[in-house]
Order: structure tokens, then sequence, then C-alpha cells
């Protein structure tokens, strides 16, 4: 008769280990023979069904394969048959783990769980639909000048606030700018004040935030506090307007150039006609 030790070798090197050996218990098993199991097993019978192997079982019930081949004498080569009665001896620790640790299941999901996925991804096809429908073509938005009259008002209750004469802020806008705010010069001074973006940097620390120049109002700030800024400075009216044209440095360094002098006198008759109510020109 072969040895039952042998047995559980030649088991093992087919693959086919214990259950205990995946649970991690280390005792040993019991000697395979008929002596009285070892304390800490429960028999558990079992009819075998078709695709049944002693191995198998053992992983299945926590047994050892050993135990399980000996007690129920199935010999050196572990034969079940479909309908057999046999004993499985369980080793109670392995079972007891095994309970305190339960595997993981993919149960069926709740019928209100299945219908809220559901639910769920109607929802982010319909939104993913929506983003790649064709939109309807559309004329891009321009952006709406402001008329004359309304830079005009602004010009106006902006230098009253100032304490800037609103005629002579008016006169420097319509000479610049014709009181048009989508105006840009050649040396990228803006709107209908013609400000630069340096000067509108400085005017800022005055006006306490920073000035957006494409802004009707901020333009309009800008320049009136520049004219402010130079009636402080300049000896006379004639000096103050040349600096808004020319630049402070300039004037106090050269005088007034040729283009400047005609300049001044373009605002001053400009300013005239509208103390007059006439239209600047």
């Amino acid at each position: 008769m072969t040895s039952p030790m042998r047995v559980l070798a030649r088991l093992t090197a087919a693959g086919m280990t214990g259950g205990l050996l995946l649970s991690g218990l280390t005792a040993l098993p019991a000697a395979a023979d008929d002596r009285p199991l070892p304390a800490g097993r429960k028999i558990t019978p079992y009819t075998v069904k078709p695709g049944d192997t002693a191995t198998g079982l053992a992983v299945r019930f926590h047994a050892w394969t050993a135990e399980l081949i000996s007690h129920n004498h199935l010999g050196s080569t572990a034969t079940l048959r479909v309908g057999q009665r046999i004993r499985i001896p369980v080793v109670r620790a392995a079972a007891r783990r095994d309970r305190s640790h339960p595997r993981r299941t993919h149960a069926r999901p709740h019928r209100k769980t299945h219908q809220r996925t559901h639910q769920r991804t109607h929802q982010r096809t319909q939104r993913t639909h929506r983003q790649h429908r064709p939109r309807a073509h559309t004329q891009p938005r321009r952006a709406v000048r402001p008329g004359r009259a309304h830079v005009r008002r602004v010009i106006v209750g902006t230098a009253r606030r100032h304490d800037v004469d609103p005629q002579l802020a008016l006169a420097v806008s319509w000479q610049e700018s014709g009181w048009q705010m989508h105006r840009t010069s050649s040396a990228h001074a803006i709107g209908a004040m013609q400000v630069l973006p340096a000067t509108g940097t400085w005017m800022s620390l005055y006006a306490g935030r920073r000035l957006k120049l494409r802004h009707t109002r901020d333009n309009v700030l800008a320049g009136v506090l520049l004219l402010g800024v130079l009636d402080d400075l300049t000896r006379s009216r004639r000096h103050q307007v040349a600096a808004y044209y020319q630049g402070l440095g300039a004037v106090r360094e050269h005088g007034l150039y040729r283009e400047t002098r005609h300049y001044v006198r373009n605002v001053r008759a400009i300013r005239h006609r509208l103390e007059r109510g006439l239209p600047p020109a």
C-alpha cells in the first residue's frame, strides 16, 4: 500500500495543493490512516458532484487534502465517483477565519441602483450629443461703438468732476479723434482722448486703479486727469495743450515744435466755437 505521505507529495507535485495551504494555516495534516482525526476538525457529509476533485473539495471546505483522502479511503489516485457519499474533515480554525474575511462577490445591483446608473448614462449621452451637435452659423458679434453724443457726455461729466474745463477737454478730444473711441494712431495712442499706454499707466496712479483705455469712461478719465496734471505743471493754457500733444519734457527742453503750434491753434479755435454753442467743425 502506498504511504499516505507519498500520496500527498504526488498531489502537491501535480498542482493539487491542499485548501489550507491557500488559507495560510501552519498546522500540519494528520497522518493519512485510520487513526482518529486531530482535534479541531469537524466532519461535514458531502455527495460528490460532476467535476469534483479531492483537492477542489479541500479548498472549498478548508480541509487538508491528505486527510480527506485517507479518511475516505480514496487510495493513491484519489478517485471520486459522482453520487459517492464522503466525509470531509473541515479544519474549524480555517473555516472561522474565512467567515471573518468574506470574499467580495459581484452581487446583482438593486433595481433602483440600476435605474440610477441608466439615468446617469442617459444624461451623459445627452450632454455629449448637445456638445457635438452642429450649431447654426451665426455672424460674430461686433463691438458696439459708442456714438459721438455719448462720448461728448462722458467727457463733460468727467471734466466737471475733476475740475477741468469741459470745453477744453472736448476741444482736445475733437482734435485728437473727433470724439470717436475706435481710433488708434500710428504711435499706438488709443481712443477718444488718444492716450498712449504708458500715459494710461501713469494716470492710473492718479485714478487709484488700473485704467482700461479701450473702455470709454476710462479712456476719457485718463485724458482728463492728464489735462489736470499738465495744468498744474505748466505756466499757461497754451503750454498745457502743447504738452498734451508734444509731451511735457519735450516742451520744457525744446519749446513748441511747428506742428505743435498748429495743434494748439486748432484746439483753441474748437474750444471757442464750443463756447459759443456751435459745432466743433
